[in-house]
């Protein structure tokens, strides 16, 4: 692989990083945590989105899922309780990660612009799998739901993440001229 002449060196690489980085995290700090987390209705929205998604593949799949009709983030099967969607398990934190490492990571503009919504689609839909499965878990085999929702399908969704972030770093942020 040629490098160009005008090739930022790997320690203006990793500042540049750790400096997007450091902005991005204020920018959620001071956005999210002292802002939209204590209005609420950006987590209310991602929440329920979530729970009429998950339910919405389950019917898909055949099974008796409804929305609770009091509480909006409460996924049933065949009328019992299954899971709830709250603020920690929306997504929207690991929206945030994802976009952020991909905005903080050097790459060409033209690529981060697909890239992180395609991105985030993607770990919504994972999102919105992982609870469709947490409720046929719930309905089958109640005993091994926190189990699964701790550690299953937390590694599977950060090993996701994980990957798409190596993808981005091995294959996407090369500019074209340098693949």
């Amino acid at each position: 692989m040629q490098t160009s002449a005008h090739a930022p060196s790997g320690n203006r690489l990793l500042f540049r990083f750790l400096l997007v980085a450091a902005a991005m995290y204020l920018a959620w700090f001071f956005g999210y945590e002292q802002w939209l987390a204590h209005d609420g209705r950006l987590d209310a929205f991602l929440c329920q989105n979530i729970a009429r998604s998950s339910v919405a593949v389950l019917q898909l799949l055949g099974f008796a899922a409804t929305i609770d009709a009091h509480i909006s983030t409460l996924v049933l099967m065949a009328g019992e309780q299954s899971v709830v969607v709250g603020p920690p398990c929306n997504g929207l934190v690991l929206y945030a990660l994802f976009a952020g490492f991909v905005l903080a990571f050097p790459g060409p503009w033209a690529r981060k612009a697909w890239f992180i919504p395609a991105g985030i689609a993607l770990i919504w839909l994972l999102n919105v799998v992982r609870v469709a499965a947490l409720a046929i878990n719930h309905h089958y085999a109640h005993e091994t739901v926190d189990f699964n929702h701790h550690y299953t399908f937390t590694f599977v969704v950060y090993a996701c993440i994980f990957g798409l972030w190596m993808l981005w770093a091995r294959r996407m942020a090369i500019p074209p001229r340098l693949a």
